[in-house]
């Protein structure tokens, strides 16, 4: 999802900032304008409600990370388990500032509206499995070219690998800061790295 008018851009970009920051429920159409430097009229132009924009900030929200992740450098590596764990570093390099600077605003919204705003929650889905199918990719090569008799599927470590990266999220927030996610990060490619008998 692309938007083209300057206004709806600037809501969705402020949408992403505030309920990274504040959460679904406790954001407040108020909020997004008040970030966005706009008024509610022209919030209204855009969206009908709070909800009908949290579906849109999550599908803006898998268009700009889809275009980050496509131009990251770990895709220069030949060796697709070096793609995967240069994957894993990338993904730790982002992890700087404060939780809500870096956290997945799909995992931020699909935690509150799960059971109460099926489609959030669908748009959340979308955006956190859209992306372990990518990763899913990188982790089948590496998979065929030095486990290929594992008896796991690609598919599911590259869920389990958005699995650690939510859950790094969830513990940054709990303790305010990002080391632990980073901690929760490196261990992961620990485990990456014996799964696939890298040597050290």
């Amino acid at each position: 999802m692309t938007p083209t008018h300057e206004s709806k851009t600037r809501i969705l970009d402020a949408s992403l900032k505030v309920f990274r920051a504040k959460g679904y429920t406790a954001t407040r159409i108020e909020d997004i304008c008040a970030e966005a430097g706009l008024t509610k009229g022209s919030f209204f132009h855009h969206f009908r409600s709070k909800e009908e924009l949290a579906v849109a900030a999550a599908q803006y929200w898998s268009a700009i990370t889809g275009e980050l992740f496509r131009g990251a450098s770990y895709h220069r590596h030949e060796d697709p388990l070096d793609r995967l764990l240069a994957y894993i570093d990338f993904r730790a390099a982002l992890v700087q500032g404060q939780p809500a600077e870096f956290t997945c605003l799909a995992g931020t919204l699909v935690q509150e509206t799960f059971d109460t705003c099926p489609p959030i929650r669908d748009a959340c889905e979308q955006s956190i499995s859209g992306h372990a199918g990518e990763v899913a990719k990188i982790v089948a090569e590496a998979k065929a070219r030095y486990v290929p008799d594992a008896p796991w599927s690609a598919e599911s470590l590259a869920l389990y690998t958005q699995a650690v990266l939510q859950g790094a999220f969830i513990l940054a927030k709990a303790r305010g800061g990002p080391e632990v996610a980073i901690e929760c990060i490196t261990h992961l490619r620990r485990y990456l790295e014996l799964l696939f008998h890298k040597p050290k």
